[in-house]
């Protein structure tokens, strides 16, 4: 039997993976470790749940731990490409696992969180780069990363990656990568369209196809009901409430869909979460939390949660609708018999949903029974019940109580200490003290109790990135318009004009009129030559006119 010690992973390696109790590589490790090791392009097909995380990962590792010379600022040695942020964070989470012993530096780079500390981590440099497209894509095109030096790119359930809408990233992304380099792609299935795709990335590539592709794992018992469009809801109910499900997935084929689900379920009185692409980084992260720690006995999702989530002791699948494609159904109750573990699958089909159904059937080579399902006994909850309230954060709980604290110490600091008043001891004015009831100068137009207003929390963050490339288009355009619509001036264009106070010898300065005033409204010829009002002669085009001081007296 083969052990990691007979792979010829480096010690500190070794050290790792001891400590996280492996003893034994799966077959998908003990198949593609040794290739990926030898930098041959490879491909791997295995089923969910095989362990293909640590196929790639350890070699990435040993090589890394083999190396003296370090990446280097903006640089990677290594970057995994991942289609979201759910399987980029898990991957991460188990490369900083296997990593406890050497001096690799990881680094995330996802959407939802922020530029700032990734910008500071590629300024730092990483040996491994975990990242999904479009961030990656942001950073490279922003001159915060360079993958000129980035000698493996592994690309993580690559069927979906390679997918026509992942196609023109994926593209782009290979293009920054040298002509030399090493291309690995993982996935639970590769249809033969896409493997056409995928060529156009490798060199003789290493294959390696471990369990019979596209079959579900067979400690996997799989029921399929026939019901009628108009009662799935009420199947859905009677498939939770009489089957006992202690933690499950049900999966949609719509985010809109995935919220009608988790809205039913709660007025029904069961606590769950709605996961899908709609929801911020933070609310898929606290419905995670809670499945995994068994706060929410079910989860409702889209086929997002069905790639790479690692989820210990799910017991049932449900597939609330069936799947566009044959080969997300595979991925779906994938979720479920993990680890050497058993697990149930159930799937609603509607007469509309029988041709979905074949194609399920010819891809896995399974013949499927339909079954009816009883419900009669189930109560559908009103439309105007007060929906169950979700768990309570423990971050959120915590947060409260440090504030209430927070303001009782702001309260007491408010009181007077003896011997601390200078002003007093010198008999001067004492101090003005803020207590907590206080108005202060700044307060100025507001309540004493009305606090200042709080940024928007659905207000877009802050994008270094973005800000720069529109801050350098909005200087171009101003310097575009600026040079369409300022003219240089021609020289010796324009007429002089007349400098204030300019007169002859031996005549009197403007203002000497009778009586002394020196006040006088200028005519419409001396306001055309832009000539001063109380300038005799302001009209210089004829200098005849000028009165004499005699004339002007009289």
């Amino acid at each position: 039997m083969t052990t990691f010690e007979d792979l010829g992973l480096d010690e500190a390696v070794l050290r790792s993976v001891t400590r996280e109790g492996f003893t034994t590589p799966t077959p998908i490790q003990a198949a593609l470790i040794p290739p990926v090791m030898e930098q041959r392009d490879c491909v791997g097909l295995s089923q969910t749940g095989s362990g293909k995380t640590a196929a790639f990962v350890l070699p990435i590792l040993h090589k890394i731990a083999q190396e003296e010379q370090a990446a280097g600022p903006r640089h990677c040695r290594a970057v995994v490409v991942a289609p979201t942020r759910e399987l980029a964070m898990q991957i991460m989470g188990n490369a900083r696992a296997l990593s406890r012993f050497t001096k690799a530096k990881i680094a995330l780079l996802i959407g939802g969180t922020s530029y700032t500390t990734q910008i500071r981590a590629m300024d730092r440099g990483a040996d491994l780069v975990v990242a999904t497209p479009g961030r990656l894509i942001d950073h490279i095109e922003s001159g915060y990363l360079a993958l000129h030096r980035t000698h493996t790119i592994v690309l993580d359930e690559a069927d979906q990656m390679m997918d026509m809408g992942f196609m023109p990233a994926i593209r782009k992304i290979m293009g920054f990568m040298p002509e030399r380099r090493q291309t690995v792609l993982l996935s639970a299935t590769m249809p033969k369209p896409i493997r056409k795709l995928a060529n156009d990335f490798l060199n003789k590539p290493f294959e390696t196809e471990v369990s019979p592709q596209s079959k579900p794992v067979e400690r996997i018992e799989q029921h399929v009901f026939s019901i009628k469009a108009r009662d799935r809801r009420r199947s859905l109910l009677a498939l939770i409430t009489q089957n006992s499900v202690e933690r499950g997935i049900i999966f949609t084929r719509t985010k809109r869909t995935a919220d009608d689900v988790e809205e039913l379920l709660r007025k029904a009185g069961i606590q769950t979460f709605a996961l899908h692409g709609d929801k911020t980084k933070g609310e898929r992260n606290r419905a995670l939390t809670s499945f995994k720690k068994g706060k929410i006995p079910v989860l409702v999702a889209t086929d997002i949660a069905a790639r790479g989530i690692d989820v210990d002791s799910v017991s049932h699948v449900i597939n609330y609708e069936m799947p566009n494609v044959p080969e997300a159904y595979v991925h779906r109750v994938g979720r479920t018999a993990r680890a050497g573990k058993e697990g149930v699958a159930y799937s609603l089909v509607a007469p509309a949903e029988q041709k979905l159904l074949r194609d399920v059937e010819r891809l896995t080579s399974l013949k499927l029974k339909m079954q009816q399902l009883n419900i009669r006994d189930v109560v559908m909850p009103d439309k105007d019940a007060v929906a169950v309230e979700p768990p309570e954060d423990e971050r959120q709980r915590s947060r409260g109580a440090n504030s209430g604290k927070a303001n009782s110490g702001k309260a007491n600091s408010g009181k007077a200490r003896p011997g601390r008043d200078k002003h007093a001891e010198r008999g001067g004015k004492p101090a003005k003290v803020h207590g907590k009831g206080e108005r202060r100068p700044s307060d100025a137009g507001r309540s004493a109790d009305q606090r200042p207003p709080k940024r928007d929390p659905n207000a877009p963050a802050w994008n270094p990135i973005r800000a720069r490339v529109e801050n350098d288009a909005d200087d171009s355009r101003e310097r575009f318009v600026r040079e369409e619509t300022v003219r240089p001036k021609k020289k010796g264009s324009g007429r002089k004009q007349p400098k204030p106070g300019n007169h002859r010898k031996g005549q009197p300065r403007p203002g000497a009129h009778a009586g002394g005033s020196g006040k006088g409204k200028p005519n419409n010829a001396q306001r055309r030559n832009g000539a001063p009002a109380n300038n005799p002669r302001s009209d210089r085009g004829s200098p005849s006119k000028a009165k004499r001081p005699s004339e002007a007296a009289a």
